[in-house]
């Protein structure tokens, strides 16, 4: 791939020439964004054109040019595909190289040349109203399908975009409050996922609104100066996330925030030529942000002479990626033989819940992709199952139909979460979530089905784990679908009446009880994050979950076998497993590795997941997968020596289909 750190820093000599040209005016001109308030946060017509920062006509570089994601392009009537979460339900990163292809050709061809959209922030607890713009809650599957979204995005010469640095997982309170973590935590959890993808070359960073330590992150000179640019030689620039990012001009400056977006408070020339002249700030720093900002963006406008025609905006090869991205993340969680449905047998189906027949992409904040259409569940059986006769039942009139839901052949009941429930906190709607259940009537509702009909399936929407030990013993079969674009309605019918076998993997433990998760005020002034979370704290505790992070059944059959260290050297460890399909059906699963100590000297969750591969396979087929461990991710960060330490210490390597590993044998292996 073209755009790597190396072949930024190749513009370097040309950037700094071109700044010593520049006035002082021209170079504070290249700080801020020249939106209006009008267009700050969320509503209708938020970036629904990329917002532009920056350039210098005279001098010829270009402005950036900004685009919102992570569910796609927001600018225009873009695709829109499922939500991050959803997608790293897919735990398949080739598929999300593709997704972030896909996405950086309809940023270019809407005239934007950056990429806003590359959430990486492990939410501490899944009530975390934006969970659903990342990957799940796990920092090494977070890092390793962040890192393969911007292969894709920056293929395309788009700017990736990764945020909100750092600590940004409370909703209701990400304008004051202040998070706090030991530094073994915050390096190890809440940091990692970061450095990995500024590894990966990422070229922009966003700066998240919340204090960390007790300073805003716009203006975190540890954070932004003293960790990105200086200990991980981060060569991009630092963008604030918009409006209330910013408190101060100096500070900011001297934190080595960049760019103020998306229009100018502090960042106003009278302001930045006053701490000038006050001594507050030096023009030597104003140089040094002018040449990060001016050296990648030419990095990324000059030699590209690739052409995207606005027909590429969801093209019809971008919304079956769409479609293809949801139907490999619907997650099969329970199937009492009912699922696939046979529609020559189930010729009658009761379809239950106002759900059904919702576009339910997502939240309604600065994420929101305004796609040409959103197919419904209710509108995929009606076009693609017509043999199939269904009755659909609002939420609160299942006792009015109490006869047709008990003679149907099948019902399929949809419930969970949708805009108003959870995501970017504007105004009443969206933040966090204080109860993981369904909503009282919705929850009467799944019970109410499931007992007038055996042949109840759930289908479960949501952007983290919705607590659902209140209702699946009662159905037959349990799905969870996230938030699954604008496809999902066909992806979901797909799954249900078998033309797709399933195999997504959950990507957080759901729990049986909210108390297992850690305790969390959504309007504290000041939280702090524990080391343990998700399932290292279920496992650490010695609490069972009700489904466990990586798990999703089939309507195949798989077994693993062979499992053996296959090379060891300094810096990794290559395990090999051999996966074969034992079913009647084509399917997919996930092998996936993990790593315990026997012996360490400091405190260590039970195992960590360290490596996955997605694999395909035909009936009989076997294939054999190779899973890596790196040496730097088992260190521990020491917080005496300030510095991450190889303990050398004996591990044990357990190969398995989720984070239970329930029968697998240990690998015990050694660096």
């Amino acid at each position: 791939m073209k755009q790597t750190k190396a072949y930024r820093l190749s513009f370097t000599q040309k950037a700094e020439r071109i700044v010593s040209e520049m006035t002082l005016d021209e170079k504070i001109g290249l700080m801020a964004g020249s939106e209006s308030v009008r267009s700050s946060m969320g509503g209708g017509s938020y970036n629904e054109k990329p917002y532009l920062a920056g350039g210098c006509g005279r001098l010829g570089v270009p402005a950036m040019k900004f685009c919102d994601g992570p569910r796609g392009c927001v600018s225009g009537r873009s695709t829109c595909f499922p939500v991050t979460a959803a997608r790293g339900a897919t735990f398949d990163p080739e598929l999300e190289e593709r997704v972030g292809e896909a996405i950086g050709e309809e940023i270019r061809a809407n005239g934007g040349n950056f990429f806003g959209g590359v959430c990486l922030n492990v939410p501490y607890h899944p009530g975390a109203g934006r969970s659903q713009e990342v990957y799940g809650e796990e920092a090494h599957h977070i890092a390793k399908m962040g890192a393969a979204l911007i292969r894709g995005v920056q293929s395309r010469n788009v700017i990736a975009c990764i945020k909100h640095f750092a600590f940004n997982s409370m909703e209701n309170a990400r304008f004051y409050v202040n998070v706090t973590a030991d530094k073994r935590t915050e390096r190890e959890i809440y940091l990692y996922q970061f450095k990995k993808c500024v590894e990966a070359g990422a070229a922009a960073v966003m700066s998240a609104y919340n204090r960390y330590g007790g300073h805003f992150c716009g203006s975190n000179r540890y954070l932004l100066r003293d960790v990105l640019k200086g200990e991980w030689d981060f060569d991009g620039f630092v963008i604030s996330d918009f409006f209330f990012g910013t408190h101060s001009t100096a500070r900011c400056i001297n934190a080595g925030l960049d760019i103020e977006m998306h229009m100018r408070r502090y960042y106003q020339p009278v302001l930045i030529k006053a701490a000038l002249k006050r001594g507050k700030i030096t023009e030597e720093q104003l140089d040094e942000a002018a040449t990060r900002i001016v050296r990648t963006l030419l990095s990324f406008t000059e030699d590209d002479e690739a052409d995207y025609p606005a027909s590429l905006i969801a093209c019809p090869e971008h919304v079956a990626l769409a479609r293809e991205a949801a139907q490999k993340s619907v997650t099969l969680l329970k199937n009492g033989g009912l699922l696939p449905l046979d529609p020559n047998k189930h010729r009658r189906v009761a379809l239950v819940g106002d759900l059904c027949d919702t576009e339910n992409i997502g939240d309604h904040g600065s994420s929101m992709v305004r796609p040409p259409y959103v197919v419904t569940l209710k509108q995929a059986i009606e076009t693609n199952y017509p043999e199939v006769k269904f009755d659909f039942i609002p939420t609160k009139q299942t006792e009015l139909f109490s006869s047709v839901i008990k003679n149907a052949d099948a019902a399929i009941v949809m419930c969970g979460c949708a805009h108003g429930d959870e995501g970017e906190y504007i105004f009443t709607i969206g933040g966090d979530r204080k109860d993981l259940g369904l909503k009282k009537e919705e929850l009467a509702m799944v019970r109410r089905v499931s007992a007038l009909n055996p042949n109840t399936a759930a289908v479960v929407t949501g952007g983290n784990a919705i607590r659902v030990s209140d209702f699946d013993a009662g159905v037959n079969a349990l799905l969870m679908a996230y938030y699954p674009g604008m496809e999902g309605g066909n992806a979901i019918a797909d799954i249900l009446f078998g033309r797709v076998n399933p195999g997504g993997r959950l990507p957080f433990a759901i729990a049986r009880r909210d108390e297992d998760y850690p305790k969390i005020n959504w309007h504290a002034a000041g939280q702090r994050y524990g080391y343990y979370h998700g399932y290292q704290k279920l496992d650490k505790d010695g609490v069972s979950p009700a489904y466990p992070f990586g798990f999703g059944l089939s309507y195949t059959s798989f077994a693993l076998s062979d499992a053996a260290l296959l090379s060891i050297d300094d810096e990794k460890a290559a395990f090999t497993v051999s996966v074969t399909n034992t079913g009647e059906r084509p399917g997919d699963e996930v092998a996936q590795l993990y790593v315990g100590f026997e012996n360490s000297r400091v405190d260590r969750p039970v195992k960590t997941l360290l490596d996955f591969r997605r694999v395909s396979l035909a009936p009989g087929e076997t294939k054999t997968v190779t899973l890596t461990a790196l040496r730097e991710d088992l260190m521990y960060f020491d917080e005496a020596e300030n510095r991450f330490l190889d303990e050398n210490a004996p591990c044990m390597a357990f190969i398995g289909t989720d984070e239970r590993c329930a029968g697998v044998t240990g690998i015990p292996f050694r660096f």
